[in-house]
């Protein structure tokens, strides 16, 4: 599995398999990186598949993970747009893993806030933003989730609409926890 971040898009289709990071659930004391399934199991929802999930009012004490991005892509209006920390650095998306289900894989979902002032324009709502410095934070539950799972500030993402020319690419090397 390659542990580079990667661009996380919003209109991948169902089972699309991703790098998440969590707690080993045999051993919690250890830190993981697994390949899980976008989206959540259908049978357990009228066949529907749910692979977001909003922050408010919602507590997620258990299954927390982490997904690894490098950006995250939006469509509006047909035109696609890329975000990407302002910093250039990569970061993590909150979400919570499901246990693997009869035929169904282990799979995770993306924890959702209100769109910051950078976004807003183009939709109301991005996934959590978890800075490196924040990893264990999430994974251990140290700090209350009204802390982690916040709109970020104005002039923490810039949007850049996918095709344009004169980008400057950013890089950034393999993972650090």
């Amino acid at each position: 599995m390659d542990s580079r971040p990667t661009p996380f898009d919003s209109d991948a289709p169902l089972g699309e398999q991703r790098a998440i990071i969590r707690r080993n659930p045999d051993d919690l004391t250890e830190v993981e990186m697994i390949e899980a399934t976008w989206g959540s199991n259908p049978q357990f929802a009228d066949g529907l598949t749910y692979r977001f999930v909003r922050s408010e009012g919602k507590s997620f004490p258990i299954n927390r993970c982490l997904m690894p991005a490098s950006e995250f892509h939006m469509r509006v209006s047909g035109k696609r747009y890329r975000v990407s920390l302002d910093s250039g650095n990569f970061f993590y998306l909150a979400g919570i893993w499901e246990p693997a289900a009869g035929d169904w894989p282990i799979s995770f979902r993306i924890i959702t806030v209100y769109a910051n002032s950078d976004v807003v324009d183009y939709q109301e709502r991005h996934g959590a933003i978890i800075h490196r410095r924040q990893v264990m934070q999430w994974l251990d539950e140290t700090v209350r989730e009204l802390d982690l799972l916040t709109t970020p500030p104005a002039r923490t993402f810039v949007v850049e609409e996918i095709g344009k020319r004169g980008r400057k690419e950013r890089r950034q090397g393999q993972l650090a926890l």
